[in-house]
């Protein structure tokens, strides 16, 4: 077996390589020191950073689109037709109508049925022959306000000419759709009246007459 000790090549050869193995040792021990020092700075950085956060979550009420109504559709253009059979100018025909064949216009009002209520001065007011009670016995209660038991009164406007005929008549204030308005009317052309007078001589006039209506 050699002596390495008294062979100083080989001996400085084993010195310099236990050195380059010292050396890395001691250099893989200083970057593991360094990386567990630089791990632990990290760490408490990131527990001196921590920062506690609160989250409040509010509710977003749901809003509502508005229906806008559609655009107006735009005017339609007229377009120049391909047709080549079709001319370019074109006539049209007068037409021609006939004034014959149109049906005749509608007769013209009854100026009395339209007469409009004027005042007249009287001196004697007109009166049904037999008195009010008269008008109260030729009233006929219609049964759909019996049924429902309609009561009150109905006003009507009556017009009376010189021969005591009501000749027109208008309701003033009505019981509502239910006959009554008919039946006054009826009661008060069923009567016959005396007219009014002005000076002993007899007008036309108008002459506001309530008939009631009470169930018995």
């Amino acid at each position: 077996m050699m002596d390495f000790r008294k062979n100083p090549a080989v001996s400085l050869k084993l010195k310099y390589r236990r050195n380059i193995e010292l050396g890395l040792v001691i250099c893989l021990a200083i970057l593991v020191g360094l990386f567990q020092a630089s791990k632990r700075a990290d760490r408490e950085i990131e527990v001196q950073d921590r920062i506690d956060l609160t989250f409040e979550v509010e509710e977003i009420p749901q809003t509502e689109q508005e229906k806008r109504p559609p655009a107006p559709q735009r005017p339609s253009v007229p377009i120049e037709s391909e047709d080549e059979d079709i001319p370019e100018d074109v006539t049209i025909e007068m037409t021609e109508i006939n004034l014959a064949e149109l049906p005749p216009p509608p007769p013209p009002p009854d100026d009395e049925a339209d007469e409009t209520p004027i005042f007249v001065a009287y001196d004697e007011a007109p009166q049904p022959i037999g008195g009010f009670a008269a008008i109260q016995e030729k009233l006929v209660y219609p049964e759909i306000a019996r049924k429902a038991g309609v009561e009150g009164r109905v006003y009507v406007n009556v017009l009376i000419d010189e021969q005591g005929n009501v000749i027109n008549t208008k309701i003033l204030k009505s019981l509502g759709n239910n006959g009554c308005d008919e039946a006054a009317v009826s009661a008060i052309r069923a009567v016959k009246w005396k007219p009014a007078k002005q000076r002993d001589k007899p007008v036309k006039v108008w002459v506001g007459i309530p008939v009631v209506f009470k169930l018995k």
